[in-house]
């Protein structure tokens, strides 16, 4: 069943969305992209003339109420988003009289649904792996499905749109499909777009096929990193992870970042590009700091900024982004590309000395869209160094999901997805 053949007229649907936005200091949404791509399946039904049950996560609460990651700040967004009025269940867990008082045009917004240790299945304030840990789980299991059993009581048909926690079996985007017949449960048009720009990247691959992969850490992209050896023409490795592959070669980095226990899976990735004939790209240079702050994305006072090749960073620098000739190599690595897909930076970009790697590449990829090739951004830091520096319009495709979109592209089957199909 997909949502083109679905009625909703009379109907009650419940839609698990990815409303998990970013808020500043007062509440207030700095980046409303997921709100926007929900909103194709949710004026659907509405217009369709069903009634809507919008629920959602936001952050990490743990299964604890935390009122700064309630999903009533974002009420009057949505409301807007949609031109209708919202109303607000303080309490997804018990909301079945908002539920069933719910005329066919309105639309319900459900509280965070994380607030609650059922939705994700963890046990809380417990130590993980041990056995009190595993007893809570098992225990957990089973209210697990009270609790998705629950949610799917309020409404007459469920909708999965949220792919950023598609590769996730917790209680709302996996457990609920349960209790729907297979004609009553479908994937929303967020969901059917993003599973069709994988399949673009990894089955229907128009070549050169380059992949750039950013980000602080190989070890938390090394199951991505070996697929796509298998299947891209140019594997680009920038950020934080630079440093590792130096320090595995022998090289001075400084007090760059890097993983001491991954030098050999560093070795190894050259290793498998070399033997797969993939064109494996490393930044040379780099733009390093003395004095970076972390916490607030800024350069300390009386810091000092400069360039050093990415084997040779004296101690008391920090690399922080891609030098020009990395830039300059990156960009040329993309150049003619049919085929890219983009996750991670290449540096901090969140501080404005530190962007020209990422604007590199994203101007890079831009380019080779505008000629032609399909380009998917995927991760939230890719998302928002796009967004940043204005080239949204100018790519294929920008994914909501970070870590499904990762376990998509490394093959894995998403839970959310699996629900749906059966």
């Amino acid at each position: 069943m997909t949502i083109k053949d679905f009625n909703f007229a009379g109907k009650k649907a419940i839609v698990r969305v990815d409303f998990n936005v970013p808020l500043d200091g007062n509440g207030n949404i700095t980046d409303d992209t997921r709100i926007r791509g929900a909103l194709p399946t949710l004026k659907h039904i509405l217009e369709q003339g069903g009634a809507l049950i919008i629920m959602s996560h936001m952050g990490k609460p743990k299964g604890k109420v935390n009122p700064k990651m309630s999903l009533g700040q974002i009420k009057d967004a949505v409301a807007k988003a949609l031109g209708t009025d919202v109303k607000f269940a303080p309490d997804c867990a018990k909301a079945k009289a908002e539920a069933d008082a719910l005329k066919m045009g309105e639309v319900l917004l459900l509280e965070n649904l994380r607030f609650y240790p059922e939705e994700e299945g963890k046990p809380v304030g417990l130590e993980k792996g041990t056995p009190e840990y595993d007893e809570a789980k098992k225990a957990l299991k089973e209210t697990q499905k009270e609790f998705a059993k629950t949610l799917a009581s309020y409404a007459d048909c469920y909708v999965m749109d949220a792919f950023g926690t598609a590769h996730r079996k917790h209680a709302s985007t996996a457990v609920i499909a349960d209790y729907f017949d297979a004609d009553h449960k479908m994937l929303g048009f967020l969901m059917e777009k993003e599973v069709k720009a994988v399949d673009n990247v990894l089955n229907n691959i128009k070549r050169p096929f380059v992949a750039i992969m950013g980000g602080s850490k190989v070890s938390t992209k090394i199951g991505i990193i070996e697929n796509l050896l298998g299947k891209v023409d140019k594997l680009i490795l920038c950020g934080g992870m630079t440093y590792t592959f130096s320090k595995a070669h022998g090289g001075e980095i400084g007090d760059s970042i890097v993983e001491l226990d991954k030098l050999d899976v560093a070795l190894g990735v050259e290793e498998m590009a070399k033997k797969n004939g993939v064109e494996l790209v490393l930044g040379t240079d780099s733009v390093c700091c003395t004095g970076y702050d972390f916490s607030t994305f800024s350069v300390k006072p009386g810091a000092k900024i400069k360039v050093f090749p990415s084997n040779a960073i004296e101690n008391g620098w920090d690399g922080l982004d891609a030098g020009p000739k990395s830039r300059e190599a990156f960009a040329k690595a993309i150049e003619g590309a049919k085929t890219i897909l983009w996750n991670g930076p290449a540096g901090c970009f969140e501080c404005d000395e530190f962007t020209a790697g990422s604007r590199a590449v994203g101007e890079a990829v831009a380019k080779a869209t505008a000629e032609g090739a399909f380009s998917l951004i995927g991760g939230g830091d890719s998302v928002a160094c796009v967004h940043k520096f204005g080239l949204e319009d100018k790519v294929s495709y920008i994914s909501t999901g970070g870590g499904a979109l990762l376990e998509a592209i490394e093959g894995k089957v998403l839970p959310g997805v699996a629900a749906i199909k059966g």
